[in-house]
């Protein structure tokens, strides 16, 4: 046999391995998620929201929004320029809601898309982790200006949510 040539053995079963049907059934594992722990203000996976003053006294359907980190740190667009990390804006949090990261189509490689709006969540950016989603929309964000009715915390949210393409759908932001 000559220098630097395998022998045909070898690559008969590397090729083999790589036909294994375990391979095509390969899914994220996504580890436990700390418990929410509301006195420290750690919301794992969580889409928080809190009254904006004098606003939510007129209307109390308007609100601030944030979302967390795996760790439970809350990420909220409060000014131009400007995500806060793990310290809400306008107090402490009044609502919030545990989002299941089995619903968010994190894809190994670009054709592995899972979600029905595979070519839509591509275009937003395709996160491999919730965090990745999360660590995206910050970037995207920290360049953009704050507008009360267009660009705002709900914009931020709706962004990372498309990023993480959660329940297989995409949401439609006003610009």
């Amino acid at each position: 046999m000559s220098r630097g040539r395998l022998p045909i053995m070898d690559l008969k079963q590397a090729y083999d391995v790589e036909l294994m049907s375990s391979t095509s059934k390969i899914q994220h594992e996504l580890w436990p998620l700390d418990e929410i722990d509301s006195r420290n203000a750690k919301f794992p996976c969580c889409l928080v929201w809190t009254p904006l003053p004098v606003v939510s006294w007129l209307a109390p359907f308007i609100g601030h929004l944030g979302i967390c980190r795996e760790d439970g740190a809350i990420l909220d667009f409060s000014g131009s320029n400007f995500v806060n990390v793990d310290e809400f804006s306008f107090g402490v949090t009044a609502r919030y809601v545990q989002l299941d990261r089995e619903k968010c189509c994190f894809p190994l490689n670009m054709s592995g898309h899972t979600c029905k709006q595979g070519y839509q969540h591509s275009e937003y950016g395709t996160a491999i982790t919730w965090d990745d989603a999360l660590r995206s929309s910050v970037r995207y964000f920290e360049h953009k200006s704050y507008n009360l009715f267009t660009c705002n915390s709900h914009s931020f949210v709706a962004n990372c949510l498309n990023r993480l393409c959660y329940n297989g759908s995409v949401i439609t932001i006003f610009r």
